[in-house]
C-alpha cells in the first residue's frame, strides 16, 4: 500500500502532491526512486477485515467492531428479504390455486415452508448472539461438509425445481403463457397424451 503524508494512495487514481497533479496510472508507471522523491513511502497492507461487520483494526491491532444492535436488525431484515426472494417466483402458483383451483405443483407448499422455517431459525439465531464477533461468525460460518444447514447461507432446495411462469417442461403441468389476450391460452405436455390446448 502506497501512502502520502499519512493517507494511502489507491493505485490507478489520480492524486495531487505538492501542488501537482499526476495521473491514474502514474503509482504503477513510477520507479520507487521517484515515488520516495515526492514523499511516497509504501508499507504493508493492513490485515484483511470484514467490512460488513468490523470498521477496521486499533493502533494495537484489535478489530473495532460495528454496533451489533444496529447489525442484528440490518441481518434480520437481510435474512427475510432472502426469504422472501425465494418464495416470490412461486407465488403465482399459489394464487393460481386460490383463483381457479388449479393445485399447486407437489411438494411446493413444503418447501414454501422449509424457507418460513429455515428463515426463522436463522432470524432467532441472529437476534441471540451477544456481540459482534459472534454474530460474524455465525453469518461467515461454512461447514466443512458444506450446505449444511447449520450454515447461514444454507436454504432448503425444491427438488425438482420449479420452472417459473411462462415455461414449459415435459410432464411438469406448467403452462407456456403465449397470448396476451384477457383469456390465456398454452400448452401442456404429457408422456402419454401428447400436447393438449388448455383454457385458464
Amino acid at each position: 500500500m502506497f501512502v502520502l503524508n499519512g493517507n494511502p494512495l489507491p493505485l490507478d487514481t489520480p492524486f495531487e502532491a505538492n501542488g501537482t497533479l499526476y495521473p491514474a496510472n502514474w503509482l504503477r508507471l513510477a520507479t520507487p526512486e521517484e515515488r520516495e522523491a515526492i514523499g511516497i513511502t509504501e508499507v504493508p497492507d493492513p490485515p484483511y477485515y470484514d467490512q460488513r461487520f468490523y470498521w477496521g483494526y486499533t493502533a494495537s491491532g484489535t478489530l473495532i467492531p460495528k454496533d451489533h444492535t444496529q447489525l442484528v436488525t440490518q441481518w434480520t431484515d437481510t435474512t427475510r428479504q432472502t426469504a422472501n426472494s425465494l418464495l416470490s417466483p412461486t407465488d403465482w402458483t399459489i394464487v393460481r390455486e386460490v383463483d381457479n383451483g388449479t393445485p399447486a405443483p407437489s411438494g411446493l407448499k413444503d418447501w414454501r415452508q422449509q424457507i418460513r422455517y429455515a428463515c426463522e431459525d436463522k432470524v432467532t439465531a441472529i437476534v441471540l448472539t451477544p456481540d459482534t464477533p459472534t454474530l460474524a461468525n455465525y453469518i461467515t460460518y461454512t461447514s466443512p461438509s458444506g450446505g449444511s444447514t447449520s450454515d447461514y447461507s444454507y436454504w432448503p432446495q425444491l427438488n425438482p425445481p420449479v420452472p417459473p411462469s411462462g415455461s414449459l417442461t415435459e410432464d411438469s403441468g406448467f403452462i407456456d403463457f403465449s397470448s396476451g389476450d384477457s383469456t390465456l391460452t398454452g400448452s401442456y405436455v404429457s408422456g402419454d397424451t401428447g400436447t393438449d390446448t388448455v383454457i385458464l
